[in-house]
């Protein structure tokens, strides 16, 4: 590779990707340069690939769920050296505004994510703020590491819906997210744990990461449900696909008092017919989660070391970056597959 050149992934347009030689980035005074060992494709990635999202600023590199070792840090970086074992929070916000001041960083109207809305991680290089970064134990796998901020964004969602102890949490999705939330309801003590899928192998996942029952997704779902819940539905309902009939389904599964977790990400035009009527006597809550950001990185950073979440199998397909194209494909046609770590090396 000619000095000053690394590879980096171009998403062009949509289903289409490029691998070419690229600018390593400038790194300004309080930026690290983060030489970048794996970065997973997320849901978000595949929205990108197929022009759900992002469409706009292409074409651009994409990628946000990344580790990687600290290459080299600007003139006034105090806090590392070199070296460092690390990951980033993506959420780049003004820090001053209102939303900012009010720790809602994704609500800042300047907020960029890396890898969304500017040059992310499937590449050889990235540069990111210093107060960005964080350092995870010496000990920590990378591939464990890369897999920090989907972890993240289930933690900030637990907060947001803040599942108590032995409350009932019925998550719609079996992908590889929802079986982070299965695990993170398990962690703050939810029980039943209900999961409604529709690939067997996953269902059969979701039980071994602690869900008390599994559901095939279809019109009996509703009464199985209740059942499993003396009568009620859940006390918490967490939609993760992101559809209009998943989300239509949310409002017939949560109890009466329950509340309603949007966190699948939707199109921008999906629509979702609800009776106010119905929500107002019920007194239904519905909250909105996006992405972890600040603590609820760090926080991920302390749940994974202590291994708290049960890893391998996001950990099973590795593809190099060359190969990344054929990735994306992959997991189109292959539901099998939990997860994709592209390894930039290698």
């Amino acid at each position: 590779m000619e000095k000053g050149k690394m590879k980096g992934a171009m998403f062009l347009e949509p289903e289409k990707i490029q691998v070419r030689s690229v600018n390593i980035p400038e790194i300004k005074d309080d930026e690290v340069l983060v030489k970048v060992k794996y970065c997973g494709i997320c849901g978000t990635d595949m929205h990108i690939y197929n022009g759900a999202y992002s469409k706009d600023i292409l074409p651009f590199i994409a990628g946000h769920e990344f580790s990687g070792v600290i290459e080299k840090v600007g003139d006034r970086v105090k806090r590392f050296k070199g070296g460092e074992k690390v990951v980033a929070d993506i959420n780049f916000s003004c820090g001053t505004c209102f939303y900012c001041r009010q720790n809602q960083p994704i609500m800042c109207e300047e907020m960029k994510q890396l890898g969304i809305h500017i040059d992310g991680a499937f590449a050889e290089y990235v540069a990111v703020p210093q107060e960005m970064i964080y350092e995870i134990p010496q000990e920590m796998d990378l591939k464990d590491a890369a897999l920090l901020e989907p972890i993240s964004c289930v933690v900030r969602s637990a907060k947001k819906h803040n599942i108590n102890f032995a409350e009932s949490v019925v998550i719609i999705g079996d992908g590889a997210i929802a079986l982070m939330h299965v695990q993170m309801a398990k962690i703050c003590g939810a029980a039943p744990i209900i999961v409604i899928g529709l690939d067997e192998d996953k269902m059969k996942k979701a039980k071994e990461f602690g869900a008390d029952y599994v559901i095939k997704s279809g019109d009996g779902m509703y009464e199985e449900v209740k059942d499993l819940t003396e009568g009620r539905g859940g006390d918490i309902v967490i939609e993760s696909v992101g559809l209009p009939i998943t989300y239509d389904q949310t409002f017939k599964l949560v109890r009466p008092g329950g509340r309603i977790v949007a966190f699948g990400l939707a199109s921008e035009d999906c629509a979702v017919n609800y009776k106010p009527f119905e929500m107002i006597l019920k007194e239904l809550s519905m909250v909105g989660s996006v992405a972890g950001a600040k603590n609820d990185l760090a926080q991920s950073i302390t749940l994974v070391k202590h291994k708290r979440f049960l890893l391998e199998d996001y950990k099973k397909t590795i593809v190099s970056l060359d190969h990344i194209g054929e990735a994306f494909e992959k997991l189109k046609t292959d539901k099998s597959i939990m997860k994709i770590l592209i390894e930039m090396e290698g």
